[in-house]
């Protein structure tokens, strides 16, 4: 069952490279180009992924527990994984995916992230990890929090994410000229006609909610997550121990990357690039602060941003 892991993920960085589905370019074209595209994009995958995981929840077909808000850890965390971003040139599950790309910027930023996490989850500075997370608020749920049921809040976000949408494909389409399809077919739509953002989107909450299912069918009671899975790969390679770190979140990962490079090859797009030295210590620099940020935050752009927001809490 934890193969499943590998076609989900595999799944997830195909479709994230043909899409180029970049939470941190969403955000950076917001305020950079006034582009909100990539944002609504972002709220169409949170959105089906909280309307199905919740009717799951409901079924009683799988389980779900927001937990505690450390709420210090999250806001510090975040803030400094925003900072590895910038630094990395691409948040975590960028960073994969663009590693099946071949650039081997990506590949450095990787390492470093890998190897932060797993210093915070089982090393030297696990005790820092988990001293700060002692501050903490007695419920992360938002519905919790109020008292009453989640979907008002689901909802409400249906709602406007709707509305932006239509707001968005209504708005006058600039005409840009495109070159002459060189492929047919199947092979043109898998590997040479862009994805649309928001049909990107849709796919990757599909992907989101199948991923809960399959998880917690390997005992793994969570839905995408890439931090914990990255450290989990460096420290099965170091310790050997394949009951405690092989898992559907390393499989996972590994499919990402698996995705990207098929992506990536298909469409001729996959080649080596090395960075400068400068590029190259500011991406092994970047990568080391969003395991840093990540792991006190709990959770990256995908575990916190796409997942946990879906969850309607507070750490999302």
């Amino acid at each position: 069952m934890m193969l499943t892991g590998l076609l989900c993920g595999a799944l997830l960085g195909f479709v994230m490279q043909r899409g180029r589905f970049c939470l941190t370019g969403g955000f950076r074209d917001m305020y950079l180009t006034k582009d909100n595209r990539m944002f609504y994009a972002l709220l169409i995958a949170i959105s089906i992924q909280s309307i199905g995981v919740f009717a799951l929840i409901q079924l009683g077909l799988i389980e779900f527990s927001a937990g505690t808000f450390p709420w210090v850890a999250t806001v510090v965390g975040s803030f400094i994984f925003g900072i590895g971003i910038i630094l990395a040139g691409g948040c975590a599950t960028g960073t994969w995916y663009r590693a099946g790309e071949g650039l081997i910027g990506s590949w450095i930023a990787l390492f470093g992230y890998m190897a932060m996490s797993a210093t915070m989850k089982s090393g030297a500075l696990a005790p820092l990890n988990n001293g700060i997370k002692k501050v903490e608020a007695p419920a992360n749920s938002i519905p919790d929090t109020f008292g009453i049921s989640v979907w008002p809040f689901i909802a409400l976000l249906a709602i406007i994410t709707i509305v932006m949408v239509i707001r968005t494909l209504r708005k006058p389409k600039v005409a840009i000229p495109a070159m002459k399809p060189k492929r047919t077919g199947l092979s043109h739509l898998l590997f040479e006609k862009r994805l649309h953002p928001f049909f990107t989107a849709i796919l990757v909450g599909l992907i989101a909610l199948l991923a809960w299912p399959l998880s917690e069918a390997t005992g793994r009671m969570s839905g995408l997550g890439i931090t914990t899975p990255s450290a989990n790969i460096l420290q099965y390679l170091v310790t050997g121990d394949s009951d405690k770190y092989v898992n559907w979140g390393m499989f996972l990962v590994l499919g990402i990357l698996i995705g990207s490079f098929i992506a990536a090859k298909g469409s001729r797009e996959f080649r080596f690039r090395a960075p400068d030295a400068k590029t190259a210590v500011s991406s092994f620099a970047g990568g080391i602060l969003m395991g840093f940020g990540a792991s006190w935050a709990g959770g990256c752009s995908i575990g916190n941003g796409l997942v946990m927001t879906a969850m309607m809490t507070w750490q999302g």
